[in-house]
């Protein structure tokens, strides 16, 4: 537990460190307790890291206090994607080096250090996030019901969690639903489910929907089309389909948006969500203009009886950007 007197510090405006790291980018930001409850998180100093360019956390954490006049600080977040165990390490598919939340904090000399799920972190910030700073896809403009709401989002993996709010204090339920079982909806899905199996004993909702994902969907049609792909990055094959460019990268982004349709539409039921849907995540804000006119909101609401129950549920899409390290931050102070 942190200290009584560390709690009252913080919330006076001690600065401490949070951290969003994710398979390819680490976002470190300097932070302190907000002033007002309409800015409860103030971020003193930003910074984002190309993840293969450093060989731990602790280079960053390092590097970050150093540069951003971080002397003194010594207690601080980490949003993670993975699985945390007892002893502070993490299981992750996504990160290029073994994560120790126990290791990182006695190497940093700090007193505090604590791991929070990354999408967790999201979801805290993304349900606050004002209307007008999201991007409408489908459904109502606002929720009139203030019940569940679903943040998921695809970048180097498939995150996601579920804001529940209390008559206390709003709860997120982290998941690792990115991992569960792919299903496929129609003879082309089924095709690539065939397709993807030769290669995986176990394809997951990840395997598809997340930057590796779009290149194993690119990979596997050029399979079923007898084309040689030609495209080696997830940000060509998304900058192809939407020029025009390649007919595959085309299909690709389509079969994309279709699966995430799908998937969002079975964890809004799953998880009895009414309050609202963000999507987040590296990907969702390169196709912007693409994702509302695909199959993405079809898919979404093909979902048989329960289609007017989706239907009454706004579906909005937000920028990244800081949101992990304000939603780490308000997850720690509170």
């Amino acid at each position: 537990m942190i200290d009584r007197a560390t709690t009252s510090s913080l919330a006076k405006g001690m600065p401490f460190l949070a951290a969003d790291v994710g398979g390819t980018h680490a976002r470190l930001a300097l932070v302190r307790a907000g002033a007002s409850a309409g800015q409860p998180i103030e971020v003193l100093a930003f910074h984002k890291y190309d993840c293969t360019d450093y060989t731990s956390l602790v280079d960053f954490i390092i590097e970050f206090l150093a540069t951003h006049d971080g002397r003194g600080v010594d207690r601080g977040v980490v949003a993670s994607a993975g699985y945390a165990l007892d002893d502070g390490t993490v299981i992750t598919t996504n990160l290029p080096w073994p994560l120790s939340i126990r290791e990182t904090r006695e190497h940093l000399g700090f007193a505090d250090l604590r791991l929070v799920n990354d999408f967790e972190a999201v979801a805290y910030a993304a349900a606050a996030l004002p209307t007008l700073e999201t991007t409408h896809i489908t459904g109502p403009y606002e929720s009139t019901v203030n019940g569940p709401m679903l943040v998921l989002g695809p970048g180097t993996g498939l995150g996601a969690a579920v804001w529940i709010p209390r008559s206390d204090r709003p709860f997120v339920l982290a998941t690792e639903a990115g991992q569960a079982s792919l299903a496929a909806n129609n003879e082309l899905e089924l095709a690539l489910l065939a397709q993807l199996l030769k290669q995986h004993a176990h394809v997951t909702i990840e395997h598809v929907l997340s930057g590796p994902g779009i290149l194993n969907l690119y990979n596997a049609l050029a399979v079923l089309r007898g084309a040689k792909p030609v495209l080696s990055k997830p940000s060509q094959i998304t900058a192809a389909a939407q020029t025009g460019d390649d007919v595959l990268a085309r299909e690709t982004l389509e079969v994309f948006c279709g699966f995430l349709g799908s998937v969002v539409g079975d964890m809004a039921l799953t998880y009895g969500v009414q309050g609202g849907i963000r999507l987040a995540g590296g990907i969702l804000p390169q196709i912007r203009d693409f994702l509302p006119n695909s199959d993405f909101v079809a898919r979404y609401l093909n979902k048989g009886p329960m289609r007017p129950a989706l239907e009454r549920i706004p579906v909005r899409l937000v920028e990244h950007g800081q949101l992990g390290v304000v939603g780490a931050a308000h997850w720690y102070l509170n």
